[in-house]
């Protein structure tokens, strides 16, 4: 579980090792970070989707926007984010998450697609699309 927080001038969470899992880090032997992800941030009802920018055809993309707004029944604008450097890790911005349902302090689970420039942030009720959307890009 993590926890939602202030950031600037909207929420974030701290996504650390699922950033490294989803390779939207890459870091050099020393644990410095080379490569950083731009993201796509989209937001559905009790469910955040970020996706690589440039790892993540445009395509590709649209199909995981189009089945999440499917099997959640909702749909908010999505937004250009980064996984930026907080504390001792990497957190991301979530431009659309008070759409979306969530507020600060929330609890949520934060799923990495491994490797597939995916994660996704949801708060518990949906984990069954958020398994769905990983399989779905594994196959992309």
């Amino acid at each position: 579980m993590a926890n939602i927080k202030q950031s600037g001038d909207g929420l974030a969470v701290q996504v650390t090792r699922n950033a490294r899992a989803a390779g939207l880090v890459d870091e050099n032997s020393d644990g410095e970070a080379t490569r950083r992800a731009e993201v796509w941030v989209y937001g559905f009802e009790g469910l955040l989707v970020v996706v690589d920018a440039v790892r993540v055809s445009e395509a590709d993309r649209a199909e995981l926007v189009a089945t999440a707004a499917g099997d959640s029944g909702s749909i908010y604008g999505g937004d250009v984010s980064t996984i930026s450097p907080a504390g001792n890790g990497y957190q991301v911005q979530l431009p659309g998450a008070t759409e979306a349902g969530f507020l600060e302090g929330d609890d949520v689970t934060v799923q990495p697609a491994k490797g597939n420039g995916l994660l996704v942030i949801h708060d518990g009720d949906l984990s069954r699309l958020a398994g769905d959307l990983i399989t779905l890009r594994a196959e992309q």
